[in-house]
């Protein structure tokens, strides 16, 4: 079940000690900034120790400061408009080096999906992908430019790859109106979620699908219909997302699908390279 954090402070409020109501005050007001302190940086500002801020975390059933300020920072990303979200990673990047900041921002979070990602999951999903009668791709909003980069990369090696293309709701649905047993739907969701995705994956799991979710943490609200979830590592980069990692896990399962179609890949690559030289498709007068 999806912990309310924020709501579970505010009824806990009455039992806490003088220094924690300090604490709590201070989040359930500037939780946007909160979220991005230190436990000494969150202690000075309330004017308590950092000992104190690490113990409120503990108290609230967290392992750690670290912990409870990821927890944090998903109710930021979740929460915040495209404005505010602008405004706190303003405030993260500061007037320094823009480019090396994002830069390494982007290493730190394909570095943490590595270690993070599950394994088991990914050859999973990579098997789906192989044994499906169907292939059905959703991603909306910033996410629709990852699933334009799957959809190209599936369609070179498979016939039926479907990417789902709507503005509304009624066309979504008459795009998957035929998704059912034996076919698998991959959907791409990050904060802010999509209603229509996450709608959308909940029918394609009604209608016997297969569902093979990519999005940041279980607590996606499409993670819970999904057979497979891939979990990458994003955060906001201004009012959109930073996602690289998701990227690279794409382009993980594309090379790892490839490789278990390689025999039908080669031939339907041979006929490809025939057509476009034919046709003149590409620049061949490189020097």
């Amino acid at each position: 079940m999806k912990r309310n954090l924020l709501a579970e402070i505010e009824r806990r409020m009455p039992d806490f000690s003088k220094s924690q109501k300090i604490i709590s005050n201070y989040i359930l007001q500037d939780y946007d900034k909160a979220a991005y302190m230190t436990a000494s940086k969150l202690g000075a500002e309330v004017h308590v120790s950092e000992s104190t801020v690490v113990r409120y975390a503990i108290e609230l059933g967290f392992e750690g400061y670290p912990e409870f300020q990821h927890a944090l920072q998903e109710i930021v990303r979740t929460k915040l408009t495209s404005f505010q979200r602008m405004e706190v990673t303003n405030n993260l990047i500061g007037d320094g080096d823009v480019l090396t900041k994002v830069l390494l921002s982007d290493i730190d979070k394909i570095k943490r999906t590595v270690e993070e990602i599950d394994r088991k999951a990914f050859d999973e999903a990579v098997d789906s992908i192989v044994n499906a009668k169907h292939i059905y791709i959703l991603g909306l909003g910033s996410a629709s430019v990852l699933a334009r980069a799957l959809n190209h990369s599936l369609r070179m090696i498979f016939d039926d790859v479907k990417l789902i293309m709507a503005s509304s709701a009624n066309e979504i649905y008459e795009q998957t109106i035929s998704i059912g047993k034996g076919d698998v739907m991959i959907a791409i969701s990050f904060p802010r979620y999509s209603k229509k995705v996450v709608n959308t994956v909940a029918f394609a799991k009604h209608s016997g699908a297969g569902v093979i979710a990519l999005t940041d943490s279980a607590a996606s609200p499409i993670a819970s219909h999904a057979d497979q979830a891939l979990y990458a590592r994003s955060d906001m980069a201004s009012f959109s997302d930073s996602l690289v990692a998701p990227l690279s896990v794409i382009n993980a399962l594309v090379v790892a699908v490839s490789r278990k179609k390689q025999d039908e890949l080669t031939v339907r690559l041979h006929q490809l390279e025939k057509i476009w030289e034919e046709y003149n498709v590409y620049d061949t007068n490189q020097s």
